[in-house]
């Protein structure tokens, strides 16, 4: 009994000291990091990833084999040999290591992902119709703003400046008046009269009353002609043959009013002379 106890006393120390010794002279490598090179060998956590590729098997080790040469040094004429000591080489022979090709695992769609891309089908089709949409409503609105500024900027240019002294108010009452009289003239007239008259009465009514807006509205009706040439064309050769009539007028009264006064001027000469023969 004593002699098992001592045993096992000795035993213990004797069997941590291998174990030791086990681990000293039999070191490994331990990895710090993790290798670059990983490959994912489990089920992906998303659905979408379809394609995984699994751990490449690991190669097989290399074979070193240990060669020993012995080299004979030259033997001089020395009474006794003197053994050289022996070199070894290490020659490393790769062995040929067959890469193993990736298997790739493919898995269709499921139901969840098919309705959720038809679903995003449907809201950008409902995207893109309701930005056409607005698209146009908002050109639509461009256009009616930009005639109502262009009416609005229009209607504000015929009116007369403030340093003219004109005032719309009491000459188109004016005008509506000379058209009213106009048309109760030829009323028992025919029907081209009966339709000419009061224009052109208010026609001449506003020369006489509103010269300053009836001139930025024959301006405005010009830039309005320009745009059909043989209309503009028709009013520039009726101006001018109103002008030519004008002026043919204005000349034959100049003419007109210098013979009678000259007729009056000899009337009156003539009177006087016979006023003072009687005498």
């Amino acid at each position: 009994m004593a002699a098992r106890v001592l045993l096992q006393r000795r035993a213990a120390p004797l069997t941590a000291a291998v174990l030791v010794g086990s681990i000293a002279f039999a070191p490994r490598v331990a990895h710090a990091e993790a290798p670059e090179e990983r490959h994912l060998s489990k089920k992906p956590i998303y659905d979408d990833d379809f394609d995984y590729i699994p751990a490449p098997t690991k190669p097989a080790p290399t074979t070193t084999t240990t060669v020993t040469t012995t080299t004979a040094a030259p033997t001089p004429t020395a009474p006794a040999a003197v053994p050289t000591p022996q070199t070894t080489t290490p020659i490393t022979t790769p062995t040929a290591v067959i890469p193993s090709e990736p298997t790739t695992h493919t898995r269709t769609p499921t139901p969840t992902a098919r309705l959720a891309a038809q679903i995003r089908l449907g809201r950008l089709f409902l995207y893109r119709q309701a930005s056409t949409a607005e698209d146009a409503v908002n050109s639509a609105m461009a256009r009616a703003f930009s005639l109502e500024h262009s009416f609005t900027s229009t209607i504000a240019s015929l009116a007369p400046p403030r340093e003219s002294g004109e005032h719309l108010m009491p000459g188109l009452v004016y005008v509506l008046v000379a058209g009213m009289a106009g048309s109760i003239v030829a009323r028992n007239r025919g029907v081209l009269l009966r339709a000419s008259a009061p224009v052109a009465l208010g026609i001449g009514a506003a020369w006489a009353v509103i010269p300053v807006t009836m001139g930025n509205v024959s301006e405005l009706l010009w830039t309005y002609e320009k745009r059909f040439p043989a209309v503009a064309e028709a009013h520039v050769s009726a101006r001018e043959g109103v002008e030519k009539g004008v002026s043919f007028v204005r000349v034959h009264g100049n003419l007109a009013s210098r013979k009678v006064t000259e007729a009056v001027g000899e009337a009156r000469e003539k009177v006087e002379e016979w006023v003072r023969k009687g005498k």
